[in-house]
């Protein structure tokens, strides 16, 4: 005899009531096995990155949106009963999330092989990937004026309104822009003198000064030379297949990195630390690579990836800061600029 419908409905109910009181470990996987905050799909190819992830490890991370504002913001928010495992941020953010006491350390494969400056001693944050900033050079876009290799080349008059940088009180970029040349022109992130005074003579060549990511503009050629990280030369070159360039100016530059971080009580800890082993794997490193993001660690990477990068050489002129003393740094920098330059 078939059961009645109320039948049917209490034995669906008894048998969802059965698995909810289910242990964990006897359950189906769950549709998220760890919680990334800050994997957002179309940055730094993370999109392809998690499907690899879930492919090679059998862990699901979700997509996630956030910046690293709002990433840690949550993150703080949620100290007492956390949500996410691990985190993706920049690096003053992974600096300031150890500082808010939301990490735990975690020295996943490969964390010997960062260099010292761009991790945490303590495994609390440690770089997955670095930005150089440089020159992004639309060369068809010069009038004639050659491909610039220095700092200074760009005070010259032949470089008169061809040069770009974001506005560095508002941006990010900007501001890390403004770190470089200070740097560069032998000033320190307690003397930003040097740096201010270039930016007064710069003022000569009439520059553009956007206040937000202006990569189309220079793809355009509306700024043909603009102050900016190494990958997105390399994204314009490759991919959008155009005469660009990449400059490390002779003077040299500074190392941005993108940190990882666990989550101090990660609701599913030993996923969290295999999605952090795989992301400085070599295969994690190589991914990042074909993003064009520079890998933490120095491996072996194919010939058609490895050619996309300007030489080891050349990178040797890109030093990595102290970076909470460069965040700290931020506000005095932005008011001597605005009362020197603006």
């Amino acid at each position: 005899m078939r059961p009645t419908l109320p039948r049917l409905l209490k034995a669906g109910a008894f048998a969802a009531l059965a698995l909810a009181t289910l242990p964990l470990a006897g359950r189906p996987a769950a549709a998220a096995d760890a919680i990334c905050y800050n994997c957002p799909p179309e940055w730094a190819d993370w999109g392809s990155m998690l499907k690899a992830i879930k492919a090679d490890t059998g862990i699901d991370v979700p997509q996630d949106n956030k910046n690293s504002g709002q990433s840690l913001t949550q993150i703080i928010a949620e100290k007492a009963s956390p949500v996410a495992d691990v985190a993706y941020l920049g690096v003053t953010f992974g600096i300031k999330a150890k500082d808010a006491g939301v990490t735990q350390p975690y020295e996943p494969k490969g964390f010997a092989d960062i260099p010292d400056g761009l991790k945490d001693k303590d495994g609390n944050w440690f770089t997955i990937h670095s930005g150089t900033l440089g020159l992004f050079v639309n060369k068809d876009a010069l009038g004639g004026a050659p491909v610039p290799a220095c700092w200074a080349d760009l005070l010259k008059p032949e470089y008169k309104g061809l040069v770009g940088y974001l506005d560095p009180t508002s941006a990010f970029v900007g501001y890390v822009g403004a770190v470089a040349v200070n740097g560069a022109m032998g000033g320190s992130l307690d003397d930003f003198k040097p740096g201010i005074e270039y930016f007064k003579k710069l003022q000569a060549n009439q520059p553009i000064v956007p206040k937000q990511t202006s990569y189309a503009r220079v793809v355009s050629g509306e700024i043909p030379i603009l102050f900016d990280y190494d990958f997105n030369a390399y994204r314009a070159r490759y991919s959008d297949m155009g005469h660009f360039e990449f400059v490390i100016p002779c003077e040299g530059s500074v190392v941005v990195p993108y940190v990882m971080t666990m989550v101090k009580g990660a609701p599913h800890p030993e996923a969290a630390k295999k999605v952090l082993d795989y992301v400085l794997s070599d295969k994690g490193q190589a991914m990042w690579a074909k993003a064009y993001l520079r890998p933490a660690r120095d491996i072996k990477l194919p010939p058609e990836v490895a050619s996309r990068f300007l030489p080891a050489a050349d990178y040797a002129r890109a030093k990595p800061v102290d970076y909470a003393k460069m965040e700290t740094a931020q506000k005095a920098f932005s008011e001597a600029y605005l009362n020197a330059v603006k």
